[in-house]
């Protein structure tokens, strides 16, 4: 009666548990917890994927992501990396249907009723793929069971309409790998900086062991745990017989091979490709996918191709780098010398409230020249330690296309994002090419000659402006062209007022230069405040036969991840802003400047042989070095300073020629080395001849009368008059003799 009682009692608790069970099932069907995705959509599902970005030889060095995936075929999955996955996460995934009952009671008996934890989990691939695919929901105490029940029934669905094949390519395509990576083709490239087709079989296994714990099997941060995993994995497919135990051996015996590439720590451009998505998100809001959708450039898997050239790019970070590891402690010497940290420490006191711990001395991890450091230092260490640092910013176009080839806008993108390259600061004596090409517009020539005397000038309250050396000659005048080589400052202001401020401006303005309306006779010596980017695109216009670029390109084309373009640059427009003819002269007096002037270092200290014009630039007390330079075929310009113009050398190491110059001549020496490089970017500017004998006079004269009649003497070839820049050459122009624009000069001189 009892043994009844109790059977009675046992079928209906056995009966309510199969009906809660079944209720509870059928209410997940259902969608009382969610609905399940139907057939049709599993069949069209597809994954975010990230945008790439590549240099102009194809070199991957960005990528814009809301998940950091990159999708690949099969074709390009190594067939070892499919036994790894199958091996440690599924082995039975060829013989079930998206749910394994083996491993169910695996895990009921091991995992729950005897606590052994190692014995693994019950979910399948296909179980996993649901849930990175579809995530989890929270349905407080019943969530475990209500989720792995939706995961079940999903993948059961899906394993009717999808193939192994295809169910294994969304997994390795969708799959975290810790890090924010998804897929296996951005693991790949994060950890082994190659495509997954390239992995070799430790390789894989190393990966597949990163899904059994992202974070305590990273490579990176626990070799040894990964190291360990991937032995596992390697025995795993061993006993699936996938390899053969005697190559299981020796591969458990390498070492990790970690190549650790990581594009949002240290990109190899990261300032560029900042840039590039920016003008790529522009292009977009004009943009529809075939689905009359815009495109989402996190999402979408676009292919941007740009015009960056990494060997100059590697070249402007090495050359950088090197530049600021010799100079930084230069300029720490010079601060503590003029004990400016004071200075520096009274100005932070009116402008902050500091606290107790502003002295207090910890570990505090700071960037410099050399990486990224750990010191035992105060706030104020810290503080003073950015203050004083030295950046760069390095930048190099073609000036017939426009095409961005080296954008280097700091030090490091991910701790200083703020980009020099369109920094405005002052440009110093960059700008006298166009000063003396406004002049020539105006009918001077190359052998002019300019006073290089000391003057003050009452009317713009006692400005006394000096040579950059403190230099003058009552006696001499100077050539054009040798002042403009020599970057003389007296015989610039000379000619600013022979010229006159309206024409001067007038110039600057049509290459981009936001020069004043108002008279303003420091604008000789680079009063001016412009970027970089202005000043490449600016002397483009000299390297490219006075023809301006009418913008700076980035972006060649952008795909869909299959390849379809849909957007493809077109060529740049270019605008004439002066003659051939003053150009060329330009370009003749500026390869003076390198041959033998402020920039013959690159000839003498880089042994550069190619053919160069160059200017260099020192902003009042050195708070702004900078270099510009050019052939044909590469403009490039570079900038070297600390964030604030009251941080800078006391001396002449803060000049140009000293603190910009050997960024560019360490990376035109590079270039040189490289015949493909050489050949592409070091042409020859090939003047006519008529250009150099214009520059074929004596660099100085003798100021007075005996001066005035020797010139009599020469013959003489002619001169312009005032020039129409849209004219070709100089020789479109009405031309008259030298005595006659001596008298011009004589009565129409301009008044200071």
């Amino acid at each position: 009666m009892r043994f009844r009682r109790l059977l009675q009692i046992f079928l209906i608790v056995g009966a309510s548990i199969l009906l809660l069970a079944g209720l509870f099932l059928g209410s997940v069907y259902m969608g009382i917890f969610g609905s399940l995705p139907q057939k049709e959509e599993l069949i069209g599902i597809t994954n975010e994927e990230a945008s790439l970005v590549f240099a102009n030889d194809g070199t991957l060095i960005g990528k814009y992501f809301a998940e950091n995936r990159t999708n690949i075929n099969w074709n390009d999955i190594p067939d070892h990396l499919v036994s790894a996955l199958v091996a440690a996460e599924d082995k039975r995934f060829y013989k079930h249907e998206g749910i394994d009952s083996r491993s169910y009671m695996r895990v009921f008996l091991k995992s729950i009723l005897l606590g052994d934890k190692s014995s693994g989990g019950g979910s399948t691939i296909t179980q996993q793929l649901v849930k990175n695919l579809y995530g989890r929901d929270d349905h407080s105490f019943l969530s475990m069971p209500v989720n792995k029940t939706r995961e079940a029934f999903i993948a059961k669905r899906m394993e009717e309409v999808l193939t192994k094949q295809e169910i294994l390519l969304l997994y390795l395509n969708s799959v975290p790998f810790g890090e924010e990576v998804f897929g296996i083709e951005a693991a790949s490239k994060r950890y082994f900086n190659k495509n997954a087709k390239e992995l070799n079989i430790q390789e894989s296994a190393v990966l597949v062991g990163i899904l059994k714990a992202n974070t305590y099997y990273n490579p990176r941060l626990h070799p040894e745990n990964a190291i360990r995993r991937r032995n596992q994995v390697i025995d795993l497919m061993a006993g699936e017989h996938f390899i053969n135990a005697s190559d299981a051996d020796s591969l458990k015996k390498l070492e990790l091979g970690l190549v650790y590439t990581n594009y949002q720590i240290e990109s190899p451009a990261g300032y560029f490709v900042y840039q590039v998505k920016k003008r790529t998100t522009g292009i977009l809001e004009n943009l529809r996918n075939g689905d009359g959708e815009l495109y989402d450039i996190q999402k979408d898997g676009l292919k941007i191709y740009t015009t960056l050239d990494m060997q100059l790019q590697q070249l402007s970070h090495i050359a950088s780098q090197k530049q600021l590891l010799s100079m930084q402690p230069l300029l720490d010497k010079e601060l503590i010398n003029t004990g400016k940290r004071k200075k520096w420490e009274a100005e932070m006191n009116n402008v902050m409230t500091k606290d107790s711990s502003w002295e207090l001395k910890q570990n505090r991890e700071i960037l410099t020249s050399d990486g990224l450091q750990t010191e035992k230092i105060s706030k104020a260490d810290s503080l003073w330690h950015y203050a004083k640092m030295l950046h760069t910013a390095v930048l190099a176009a073609n000036p017939n296309t426009g095409a961005v080839l080296a954008w280097s806008g700091g030090t490091n993108f991910r701790y200083l994002p703020y980009d020099l390259v369109l920094a405005e600061r002052q440009i110093a004596s960059v700008i006298k090419p166009f000063i003396y090409a406004a002049a020539l517009e105006d009918g001077f020539e190359s052998c002019d000659y300019l006073n290089n005397s000391v003057i003050t000038y009452d009317e713009y309250d006692g400005w006394q402006p000096e040579n950059y050396d403190h230099s003058s000659d009552d006696d001499m005048k100077v050539a054009m062209w040798y002042a403009l080589s020599r970057s003389l400052n007296l015989p610039t202001v000379d000619l600013y007022f022979e010229t006159g401020h309206d024409q001067v401006a007038d110039f600057c303005r049509r290459l981009g230069l936001n020069a004043p309306f108002e008279e303003t006779p420091a604008l000789a010596l680079g009063a001016l405040d412009a970027s970089l980017y202005d000043l490449v695109k600016a002397y483009s216009a000299f390297a490219n036969g006075g023809l301006l670029p009418e913008k700076l390109v980035m972006i060649e084309k952008i795909t869909e991840s299959n390849g379809n373009i849909i957007y493809e640059n077109e060529d740049v427009k270019k605008t004439r802003v002066m003659t051939t003819d003053i150009a060329e002269q330009i370009t003749a007096m500026l390869e003076k400047a390198v041959d033998e002037g402020t920039g013959v270092s690159m000839r003498n200290r880089y042994h550069i042989q190619a053919d160069l014009a160059g200017k260099t630039g020192t902003a009042q007390n050195y708070s702004d070095a900078r270099f510009m330079v050019y052939t044909p075929d590469l403009v490039i310009g570079t900038w070297v300073g600390a964030n604030s113009p009251d941080i800078h050398f006391q001396s002449g190491l803060g000049s140009g020629s000293v603190l910009a110059l050997p960024i560019a001549g360490e990376m035109i020496a590079g270039t040189e080395k490289k015949s493909s490089a050489r050949n592409t970017y070091l042409t020859s500017f090939n003047l006519p001849d008529e250009i150099t004998e214009q520059l074929n006079c004596e660099p100085m004269r003798e100021k007075g009368i005996s001066g005035f009649f020797n010139r009599l003497g020469k013959s003489d070839s002619g001169d312009a008059i005032k020039v129409n820049p849209n004219a070709d050459t100089v020789t479109e122009q009405k031309e008259r003799g030298k005595f006659g624009k001596f008298l011009d000069k004589l009565f129409k001189r301009k008044k200071r």
